[in-house]
């Protein structure tokens, strides 16, 4: 640095400071409004990408102490703002420039909207003044992202600043959670008004509960249908856990005995070898059970739109949001409202109730699916042992699984990664399972990484990648290191989009059936090098767990991220690939 330069900044630090100790305590920006509401709504972090429409926010942001991780691309940035609302059931943020800072996180918030997480995205736009003018980045967004979230204005006065988040915020969380945008002209954020003309609700004095049971004849209505049941069974989506209704779904399981299944964030509500605790039977509770209660997954593809579902048994729904209850699949029963206070509701209206011969019955039903996931697991144990040369990737998700810690967050980006890795890995603790959800975006890890080191920095962080989602956002591992959350990074390659390939192969041939989808055979393992940590490729089965161990080891010692590079086999697939179930 030379001294010319040196000066400079000196100079131009003293005159911030001056600034900043003569600011009109008599005014406020709009930039500073964002943050202050954003403070009240217990947001604590933003994820962002510079971009000169949003600068005064990041100001506020400094004077509220809210801390801010700037990405290398919005896409991770929305990812992240989604990760941290999952991990933390808070709001998530991210905020973006106008254009296409907006544009580049439309992925992020779309799977937000179909994983029903609770985020807001602040965007730029031009000054009000040069509105329809062509001006730097200006386009509608409101009416780019309105299809995609819950809510989406513009913000049009300074004084509205905070009112209008506060008004978003609460449609984020109003029935099933979900994005919401904001748009907030250049000129609206810098302009400064008077404290006392800015309309900043006060915190604790603008939310209404959303702990609803719905209607209480209903809680005992299910109540009447659990205990007199035989065969029951529950399955718990994803908003069980970000409602953090786990205690209450747990408790409902054990107090009545009744096998439970899980999907999406719900994974890991109980841990492996729990006796309540089912995965492989899933089909047959499905067909054989005389009750099944459903909470807060909707019926779309994973669940065959209900079709799976005997239509002789009672089947029971329970929902955050009115609209998905009955869609897809008639019902017997449903109920609105918040999945803890209603499990406990009825919980509660049942306990004492079950007679000895019913409870003996569900005793029986659960040593029946019991030794049927005995039998499943055993079906599974060759590819999950297997020593193929190139790698099965049913032996990369077992050694996965093997290999969690009690504290792991597993996430899992790609195609048949997750969905082969679904039946294998299974997380020790709530909140420990994150997938991309409905929307199946990949790009989703890094920012979940991302977001989950930061909520959570003393649990560790593995995320696994196919390597056409590891190439989408990877070089935001970098953002990791730079905030110091570093994560294992592991990534099964068999340079394909192989999921959609296997369906082009099936339906053109070998001639046409590999276009589109091969990558290059990509080292990965330097990625991490170059970043400053470890990275390793595997080609021999015996040499994963070794491989993970060494990137655990490393990751503690230099806090960077670790990158192992498993060559998987290209010609193996998950069974709904071949059964190209999430068409059907």
């Amino acid at each position: 640095m030379t001294e010319a330069v040196a000066k400079s900044r000196e100079t131009s630090t003293a005159d911030d400071t001056l600034k900043a100790k003569t600011r009109d305590a008599s005014v406020i920006s709009g930039g500073h409004l964002v943050a202050r509401a954003l403070k009240n709504e217990g947001v604590d972090t933003i994820f962002t990408l510079c971009g000169g429409h949003i600068i005064d926010i990041y100001d506020g942001c400094i004077d509220e102490g809210i801390r801010i991780i700037d990405v290398r691309h919005e896409q991770v940035a929305a990812h992240a703002a989604d990760g941290y609302a999952r991990q933390t059931g808070a709001l998530g943020c991210v905020v973006t420039t106008a254009g296409p800072g907006c544009t580049n996180a439309v992925t992020g918030i779309a799977t937000a909207f179909r994983s029903e997480s609770a985020i807001l995205h602040i965007g730029g736009q031009g000054a009000l003044t040069q509105h329809r003018m062509g001006s730097l980045q200006d386009l509608p967004h409101v009416d780019l992202m309105s299809p995609i979230t819950k809510f989406a204005a513009t913000v049009p006065a300074t004084e509205r600043v905070a009112d209008m988040i506060s008004m978003a915020a609460r449609e984020a969380f109003a029935g099933a959670g979900g994005p919401v945008y904001l748009e907030i002209p250049r000129d609206v954020l810098d302009r400064e008004v008077p404290v006392e003309k800015a309309i900043v609700p006060q915190p604790g004095h603008y939310r209404a509960s959303t702990r609803s049971i719905g209607d209480p004849k209903d809680i005992e209505r299910l109540a009447d249908i659990l205990v007199n049941s035989e065969r029951p069974a529950i399955l718990y989506g994803q908003q069980v856990w970000a409602a953090r209704g786990h205690q209450e779904a747990i408790a409902l399981l054990r107090g009545l005995d009744i096998p439970g299944y899980f999907n999406g964030g719900s994974r890991g509500l109980l841990p492996p070898g729990d006796p309540h605790h089912f995965d492989r039977t899933r089909s047959t509770a499905f067909s054989d059970a005389d009750v099944i209660v459903i909470v807060g997954t909707p019926f779309d593809f994973r669940m065959g739109y209900g079709k799976r579902i005997s239509k002789k048994l009672t089947l029971v729904q329970i929902d955050m949001d009115y609209r998905t209850v009955g869609k897809n699949r008639d019902i017997t029963l449903g109920l609105v409202g918040d999945p803890g206070a209603i499990l406990g509701a009825v919980l509660q209206a049942a306990t004492g109730r079950l007679k000895q011969d019913k409870r003996q019955a569900r005793q029986g039903w659960m040593k029946r699916l019991s030794e049927a996931e005995a039998v499943a697991t055993d079906k599974l144990m060759p590819l999950f042992k297997s020593e193929s040369t190139p790698i099965h990737p049913y032996r990369v998700a077992y050694e996965l699984n093997e290999f969690l810690a009690d504290n792991t967050i597993y996430i899992g980006d790609g195609g048949d990664v997750v969905t082969i890795s679904a039946q294998a890995v299974r997380p020790r603790r709530p909140g420990q399972w994150m997938d991309p959800g409905a929307l199946g975006a990949l790009g989703v890890g890094t920012g979940f990484a991302i977001a989950a080191g930061l909520a959570h920095p003393a649990k560790e962080v593995l995320c696994y990648y196919g390597d056409g989602s590891f190439g989408m956002t990877a070089f935001d591992m970098e953002t990791a290191n730079r905030f110091g959350v570093p994560y294992i990074a592991v990534i099964g390659n068999n340079s394909a989009m192989n999921q959609i390939r296997y369906g082009q192969l099936a339906k053109y041939g070998e001639a046409r059936g590999n276009v589109g989808n091969l990558l290059g055979d990509v080292p990965f393992s330097r990625f991490g090098e170059m970043l400053g940590g470890y990275g390793e490729e595997v080609r021999d089965a015996a040499q994963i767990a070794p491989a993970l161990r060494r990137a655990r080891e490393s990751v503690q010692r230099l806090r960077r991220s670790a990158v192992i590079n498993i060559w998987v086999d290209p010609r193996e697939y998950a069974p709904g690939t071949k059964n190209q179930t999430m068409y059907k």
